[in-house]
């Protein structure tokens, strides 16, 4: 079962309601800048004409973070920064706006929330399952434009301005999302740089990042990401500043994690790029890529093989090369008949059951996939498929793949006979 090391909880707030983050405080980082520590962070830079807030929180903290930083300066907001679109960074934008506040994001925003909107159905029950949350009703279908759109000044790869002396420049560094920015005080020399680092306020080993996420999401380019921490890096901040997480002080260190993290998704990339030039399938590259122990990164958050297949289907799309692959009619159509040629589901689970004994419990999964097609309801089967899924549990360290596999096991149990 997933082991719930320090690490995995400081990923884990992700997951934890309002009321269980009974330790959120405003942190100072310098005497004009206070950061709310909840599970997404909030920001407040203070200036002589205003303030500026700098992402707002998921809806369930966005008012306990804006108690927090009010108490530290009341002063009206001239302008709120979004890092990027994502639902933890924009679910206070209301609560802190004002007459006359501007919104600032870069111009990528607008898709992105719409892409979410529209596909708000889809994306509601396994963002639940991911994130071990109940499953939210989704409303009426949006249509394709029907997000709220809330900034008021959109950019495309730089914007600046300045508020009581204080220069904020802006730049476009996709990476976790293609709207994402980072907002750089070049006087003070402090980067804030929304979630396209993973790992602050984490033990070593970090995490890899969610170059893909399973929960569903469009390719996050790798090169893109790489680019963008570059950008970082060419600043040369001294403080910097996550969307989760604590901060991290000092060139050097800021220098060796996101020189780290920048060179392990190189890695990956470069790696899958060069096996498909070889021709390799994807689940062969799955298999086969592995990080080097030079990076020190575990994969508590993203996983190295979501993030092959991510890269590979990004470049390449859906289509395999196997002719049987163009057509509608699924692998599954056939599995009934196979079941019929192995003599029925208890066959096909007693194999299954064979293959998990064999330290093989994802070939015992695709076997209960098998048999469950013929007969969903069969109890040999569903038995084996909860056994193997339990297996995995024990061996994972990944919190959303845990996530999965926990839903997994709820939808196989949900079948078996009452006892």
């Amino acid at each position: 079962m997933l082991r719930m090391t320090t690490a995995v909880l400081a990923i884990c707030t992700v997951m934890v309601p309002a009321a269980a983050q009974d330790t959120a405080k405003a942190v100072k980082i310098t005497d004009s800048i206070y950061m709310a520590e909840m599970a997404s962070n909030v920001y407040l830079v203070m200036t002589p004409d205003g303030n500026v807030v700098i992402d707002t929180a998921p809806e369930r903290d966005a008012q306990k973070a804006k108690d927090l930083l009010t108490a530290v300066s009341n002063a009206p907001v001239k302008y709120i920064l979004l890092t990027h679109g994502h639902a933890d960074h924009i679910g206070g934008i209301g609560l802190w706006k004002q007459p006359g506040t501007q919104i600032i994001a870069q111009r990528n925003y607008v898709e992105l929330v719409n892409y979410v909107a529209r596909l708000d159905g889809f994306f509601a029950p396994r963002n639940a399952v991911a994130f071990n949350r109940p499953v939210q009703q989704a409303g009426a279908w949006a249509g394709n434009y029907g997000a709220t759109i809330d900034p008021t000044i959109l950019f495309d790869e730089k914007y600046e301005f300045t508020l009581g002396g204080v220069k904020f420049e802006l730049f476009s560094t996709p990476g976790e999302t293609p709207d994402h920015l980072t907002v750089w005080l070049p006087e003070s020399r402090i980067a804030f740089i929304g979630d396209n680092y993973a790992g602050a306020g984490m033990p070593e080993p970090m995490s890899f990042p969610n170059i893909y996420a399973i929960r569903g999401t469009k390719p996050r380019p790798a090169l893109d990401w790489i680019k963008s921490i570059d950008t970082v890096l060419a600043l040369k901040p001294e403080i910097v500043l996550n969307g989760h997480g604590d901060p991290i002080i000092g060139q050097e260190e800021i220098t060796r994690r996101l020189t780290r993290y920048r060179d392990a998704i190189q890695y990956v990339h470069d790696e899958t790029v060069k096996g498909m030039n070889e021709g390799k399938d994807v689940y062969t590259l799955m298999q086969e890529i592995k990080l080097p122990a030079r990076y020190n990164l575990s994969e508590i958050f993203g996983k190295v093989s979501w993030s092959v297949r991510g890269i590979y289907d990004g470049y390449a799309g859906w289509y395999d090369g196997n002719p049987t692959s163009m057509y509608e009619v699924p692998p599954s159509a056939v599995y009934p008949d196979l079941v019929k040629l192995a003599g029925g589901p208890d066959r096909v689970a007693q194999l299954a059951l064979e293959k998990l004994e064999a330290g093989k419990p994802v070939e015992a999964l695709h076997l209960t996939d098998v048999a469950l097609a013929a007969d969903a309801k069969n109890e040999a089967a569903l038995n084996a498929r909860i056994k193997a899924l339990q297996n995995l549990r024990e061996r994972c360290e990944n919190v959303v793949e845990d996530g999965w596999l926990q839903y997994g096991i709820r939808k196989a149990k949900e079948k078996l006979p009452a006892q």
